[in-house]
């Protein structure tokens, strides 16, 4: 038996799945991710993008903020892939009770899943910071320059920036999660980003399975691992189950 058939295997036989995903999840749908030799961070601009996409960056620079983020992190023109489309037909199905993301693009509500913990917020979401109004993504995307809410305020990507805390309730749900899991698959992360690639070491489940093209430091303590692309194994998942 290959590793994607005893994957499948797991899969058929477990109660409670949970995904947790990072960056290669959406790259297959042609984004850039962030780390890799040919993500965003290793794009020449004014400022380094770590600096550019922090709290203090953004509430000293905004415009030029917003002339990098307007540019680099518009989704309208990218769709979800066969990855958000099986982990949502797993969830209608019963198979799969949860994703935890490290992504702000959406795609796994716009794939139809459900229940998503989205650690780092979402470039959907947008709120003025005098009013707390809400927006969807197309004033941000659509607006040349700052966006401005109908009360003047400044509005600001419900993301969370460099310098920001993570959302605590959402941290707390997401680890109960993986606590109650007796599958957990991790998928197209590198497990470098702290504190999120910590939340593994609450899972006491029976199998444990990495999904990532490259090594990552947590090889080892995992069950399955397996090297290859997610649109490759996800593919023989939906044939299969």
């Amino acid at each position: 038996m290959d590793q994607i058939d005893t994957l499948i295997q797991w899969i058929k036989e477990s109660n409670y799945i949970v995904f947790f995903g990072g960056a290669g999840v959406s790259t297959e749908s042609g984004l850039k991710d962030f780390r890799s030799q040919d993500g965003l961070y290793h794009v020449v601009y004014d400022y380094p993008p770590e600096e550019i996409l922090s709290h203090s960056f953004f509430m000293h620079h905004t415009e030029e903020f917003y002339r990098f983020y307007q540019d680099k992190l518009n989704t309208s023109h990218f769709k979800p892939n066969i990855t958000h489309i099986v982990l949502s037909e797993m969830e209608k199905k019963g198979k799969l009770h949860s994703i935890i993301t490290q992504n702000i693009d959406g795609f796994h509500q716009d794939a139809g899943s459900q229940k998503v913990l989205e650690l780092h917020g979402s470039i959907k979401r947008n709120y003025c910071m005098d009013c707390h109004k809400f927006y969807d993504e197309t004033i941000v995307f659509e607006t040349k320059g700052v966006p401005k809410c109908s009360c003047g305020g400044v509005i600001k990507p419900d993301v969370v920036l460099y310098e920001e805390p993570l959302n605590e309730k959402i941290v707390v749900e997401a680890i109960q999660e993986i606590e109650k899991a007796d599958l957990l698959m991790i998928g197209g992360t590198s497990l470098n980003v702290y504190p999120a690639a910590s939340y593994i070491h609450h899972f006491h489940g029976k199998h444990l399975v990495l999904i990532n093209r490259d090594e990552t430091p947590y090889d080892s303590k995992c069950d399955l691992v397996i090297h290859d692309s997610l649109g490759k194994v996800f593919t023989e998942i939906q044939k299969k189950i």
